[in-house]
């Protein structure tokens, strides 16, 4: 090749690039600028588009959240928690079962490795756990393990609340990793059982006695062994209030690996201090009470979460007292309940109206074949055929009292004692027919004569009934009747159609009891609403059944069973039929659904759907109304995916999802 066609190309050096600079004109520099802008402007676009149509955002490890509470953490164990809230969603993070709960409160595998295997026509449950899972002191977990805690479950020693469930559970250790359940009779809920019981550690808890299970605050708050997705890390407390208790992410947790690094729970004192504390981004999340605890100013810069539970509310006869055990003094209360006015009234209209106590939407059974209408005409014929009649606004009933003394038995001549004194008495009380009047006990003439002479001044009343013209001094039948008329009639009582409504000191709840209170006065049923605080609860209410009507929620569980709340052998404490209902149809109802091993068979959905349709006809409790639970999240916080629950506690077994960090990872 020539030598004057050959090129020697390179990129030019910064002295060159001064020349340049200083060749061009300035316009010919704005150009230049302007274009090489434009350029690396493209460039960069181009970049960024390819980037971003090539890659996909996904949760990151890292970073932390702050949940609030209003009260106290007591107990961070299973075997205690039960009975607040706060405990539970603690015990939630920290310890592990043999089943959990999926974003639709579907029972799923914890601790199971595979499928369980059930036998004999369910009454026997194989299981196999995962290997090599570690308690958070390094410890192994074992069937060691689940025998121990099923076994102090069942120890009435422990005084566990989930006690009930475990009574008819027989647990065998086959293996270190292998377990066996053996029922008296298969059982559907067991799975719901399984997911409800979180294990304890037997190397931590086996030498410690019952009776001390609640002196152990080391164990219980501040270093709880557990085999959740978090351990506790830091517990603050000022002036002996828990402030804040920090949990991390145990990384020899066998579940799903969470993102959060952190967790911090935050204790407020009262309500208001949790709302500021939400409102400055102190905290980012926290249950609500109602949709009362935000405004429209909050949802700017907060996700607010309405979570379906099997959850409901209703007014609960006490069925013990007379009043209540009357089938049309209930159907009239119902009649007049308007439940569309309170949902409106009392609850912004923000609550799903109930009929039945197995809420068909949340479980997906058939409506009810039945349900009494709100009807105030017949609530006030119901009432009018319970002989009350209205006086001056209240429903009034006058009743008869049996007398202190009444003639029972036939006097005549010659007999002594009481009733002849009593008789002697009751004539005296006129002087024409015993003038003496005497009292002497003794049946004499003078008696004798008395008796005639009142037979023959009443012989219209006494005597032409017999056909008698004249009296024969005997106190027989018609003279007793007549004796008893005069001298010791029954008396009589009014008694005002008056009941007490108990509810707890919860706004939603007083308000609704004020709707309630007024719509009955319709019907003229006057009601004093008595408030009792949420601590009390369970002394009043479930261990005295201290209570007339009762406005109050109950909470049924994934798998619905209402026998605790239904069956009549749960009339009395630790059983949750408040009402004292008794069916004997019901009852077999309620034992049917039971037996089957598959919570989904269809005929165990016709047996339960059977069962709601005597419930109602025999209203033994005015179904009112379903609430969603209400949990408020920053926006910062991903991946909350919760739609059903069957409590609040339950929020965190989702919480491994959550995450306030991502990442961009490219696309295969």
């Amino acid at each position: 090749m020539p030598s004057f066609l050959k090129l020697n190309l390179k990129f030019p050096s910064k002295r060159q690039w001064t020349h340049f600079f200083h060749l061009l004109t300035t316009k010919e520099k704005v150009w230049f600028f302007s274009l090489l802008a434009i350029f690396l402007a493209s460039a960069g676009f181009l970049y960024s588009d390819f980037y971003f149509n090539n890659t996909f955002t996904t949760p990151a490890k890292g970073g932390r959240i702050k949940q609030g509470f209003v009260g106290q953490p007591q107990f961070i164990n299973p075997l205690l928690s039960s009975a607040s809230e706060i405990d539970k969603s603690l015990v939630e993070l920290t310890f592990s079962g043999l089943m959990t709960y999926d974003q639709e409160g579907n029972a799923i595998n914890d601790l199971i490795a595979g499928n369980p295997d059930f036998k004999d026509g369910g009454k026997t449950m194989e299981f196999a756990i995962k290997e090599g899972v570690k308690w958070q002191d390094g410890q192994s977990l074992n069937m060691d393990d689940i025998v121990f805690t099923i076994n102090a479950v069942q120890n009435s020693r422990y005084s566990s609340d989930l006690r009930p469930n475990w009574q008819q559970v027989e647990v065998e250790k086959i293996s270190d990793t292998v377990g066996r359940l053996k029922l008296k009779q298969p059982y559907s809920g067991l799975l719901e059982n399984l997911a409800a019981l979180k294990i304890l550690p037997k190397h931590i808890w086996q030498d410690v006695q019952p009776e001390n299970l609640t002196l152990m605050p080391n164990l219980n708050i501040f270093n709880p062994v557990g085999s959740g997705p978090y351990k506790v890390k830091q517990v603050k407390q000022k002036d002996n209030f828990i402030e804040s208790i920090t949990l991390a992410r145990n990384n020899s947790y066998s579940g799903k690996e969470p993102y959060l690094d952190e967790v911090e729970f935050v204790f407020f004192k009262q309500k208001k201090e949790m709302m500021k504390a939400l409102d400055s981004g102190q905290i980012q999340s926290a249950s609500l009470e109602s949709y009362q605890d935000y405004s429209q100013k909050d949802l700017k810069k907060f996700e607010l979460n309405e979570l379906q539970t099997p959850s409901y509310f209703a007014a609960f006869f006490n069925m013990r007292e007379d009043l209540f055990a009357e089938k049309d003094i209930r159907d009239a209360l119902l009649m007049a309940t308007d439940k569309n006015e309170i949902r409106q009234n009392a609850l912004n209209e923000k609550a799903n109206l109930i009929d039945s106590p197995l809420i068909p939407d949340f479980y997906g059974f058939s409506a009810p074949t039945s349900v009494y209408a709100f009807d105030l005409e017949k609530a006030k014929a119901l009432i009018e055929d319970q002989d009350f009649t209205i006086r001056d606004g209240w429903a009034v009933k006058t009743l008869e009292k049996l007398p202190k003394f009444q003639f029972k038995k036939d006097l005549v001549f010659g007999n002594k004692g009481t009733d002849v004194e009593k008789l002697q008495e009751c004539l005296a009380k006129d002087s024409e027919v015993y003038p003496e009047g005497t009292i002497t006990g003794e049946f004499g003439d003078k008696t004798k004569a008395a008796v005639i002479k009142f037979q023959e001044k009443y012989a219209s009343e006494i005597l032409a009934p017999s056909n008698l013209t004249k009296g024969n001094g005997k106190v027989l039948a018609g003279t007793r009747d007549k004796l008893n008329q005069l001298c010791y009639p029954s008396p009589t009582e009014e008694t005002v159609f008056a009941f007490t409504l108990t509810t707890v000191n919860d706004p939603d709840l007083i308000k609704v009891a004020e709707v309630l209170k007024n719509q009955w006065a319709k019907i003229g049923a006057k009601v004093e609403i008595r408030t009792v605080e949420s601590s009390e609860i369970k002394k009043v209410i479930i261990q005295n059944r201290d209570f007339q009507v009762l406005l109050f929620g109950e909470t049924l569980s994934s798998i619905p069973d209402p026998l605790p709340f239904w069956h009549s052998l749960q009339s009395v404490d630790p059983g949750l039929n408040l009402t004292g209902y008794d069916n004997e149809k019901a009852d077999e109802l309620l034992e049917q659904a039971r037996k089957y091993a598959d919570p989904k068979d269809p005929e165990r959905q016709k047996t339960l759907e059977q069962l709601q349709d005597i419930i109602i006809s025999d209203n033994p409790a005015i179904m009112l109304y379903s609430q969603n639970h209400l949990y408020l999240t920053n926006k910062s916080i991903k991946g909350f995916g919760v739609k059903k629950m069957t409590e609040s506690a339950k929020i965190f077994s989702d919480l491994p999802n959550w995450y306030v960090n991502t990442e961009r990872q490219w696309k295969k």
